[in-house]
């Protein structure tokens, strides 16, 4: 990884097209490390991994510390509930006390934006030899979801040569609650720097008219677009419209508590107009994958019919982002790391 130049991962809109094609080809060699027989890669060997969560995750967390164990790293798990923070010690010097413990690389989880960005300021401004990586911040970034989306998707169109390439002019369409997702920020970015066209399809309330423009400039405090030409945005209210020739789709976790804020009226209504069912996937293109960012809400954003059938018939477990489903035959994907 001669030509790598990120020291922290904090935002997918600073990738350029040769970085994921390194991420690709890199996960393509790793992607097979837990059928070996010892199960491990002495690639970290030395290195102390502090997976640092101040917001609840299971799979995000766990993804991590099995990633880390199996490049052979030492592991630190923070926990917040048996953390100081209790006690009135801010983020900053909990994290403080970390480094100075040794940590080579944090993976940082917060429910506020730019946290994890915030930090990687402060080791750079202080000449910190660390790394940072986002785990998810608030509304704004989850690049390692964004890197597993990108990979699995790239894996499903071209099994045997895994490239940026697979992704080209391919129609991803991305259903449910975008004004909220992280997730769906990440792979905006990710998917149209690889020249897929997105179409983003949900209610108003749930997705302003404002994301047609998302990934035309860089966010704020990034001079330039590392990507010279990206694919398109579009937005279709329509469910049925936006799933038409879809080459795959991605639903979003409703999160239940914008119940609260107004933003949906009700539950029911929003699963018969943009839930995924085996009825709805007829519109896609045959053997469109379905990928879900985890935990799902049955009968919401997708039918529990469609979970079930396919957890039956793959005997594999349901993580973040696997391949639910495909239109013409059911299966499971399974995930390397998130």
């Amino acid at each position: 990884m001669n030509n790598w130049n990120h020291n922290h991962i904090l935002d997918l809109s600073t990738f350029s097209l040769d970085d994921y094609k390194t991420v690709l080809e890199l996960t393509t060699r790793f992607k097979d490390v837990h059928k070996s027989s010892s199960r491990k890669l002495p690639a970290l060997q030395g290195k102390l991994i502090t997976n640092l969560f101040f917001e609840p995750s299971t799979r995000t967390r766990s993804s991590f510390e099995l990633a880390a164990k199996r490049l052979s790293a030492d592991v630190q798990n923070f926990s917040v509930s048996s953390s100081s923070l209790s006690k009135g010690e801010t983020p900053l010097d909990t994290i403080l006390t970390y480094i100075s413990m040794g940590a080579d690389i944090l993976v940082i989880r917060h429910e506020s934006t730019n946290v994890p960005a915030d930090l990687a300021n402060y080791v750079d401004t202080n000449n910190i030899n660390i790394s940072i990586l986002n785990a998810g911040d608030g509304y704004h970034s989850h690049p390692s979801q964004g890197l597993l989306d990108l990979f699995t998707l790239a894996s499903f169109f071209n099994p045997k040569e895994v490239s940026t390439n697979s992704l080209l002019k391919k129609k991803i369409t991305i259903v449910g609650d975008i004004l909220h997702s992280r997730v769906a920020r990440s792979n905006l970015w990710a998917l149209t720097a690889c020249g897929a066209d997105v179409t983003l399809c949900g209610p108003p309330s749930l997705l302003p008219d404002e994301f047609n423009d998302f990934v035309l400039n860089p966010p704020p405090g990034q001079k330039i677009d590392p990507v010279n030409k990206r694919g398109i945005v579009c937005i279709e209210r329509s469910l049925k419209d936006a799933l038409r020739n879809a080459d795959a789709v991605m639903t979003l976790r409703i999160q239940k508590e914008r119940m609260q804020q107004n933003m949906l009226t009700d539950l029911d209504t929003y699963h018969e107009q943009y839930g995924i069912t085996h009825q709805s996937l007829k519109w896609c293109k045959k053997k469109a994958p379905v990928l879900h960012p985890g935990p799902v809400n049955r009968e919401i954003e997708i039918s529990s019919k469609l979970v079930e059938a396919n957890s039956i018939k793959s005997k594999l477990i349901i993580f973040p982002s696997p391949i639910l489903s495909q239109a013409k035959r059911p299966s499971l994907g399974s995930r390397l790391i998130t």
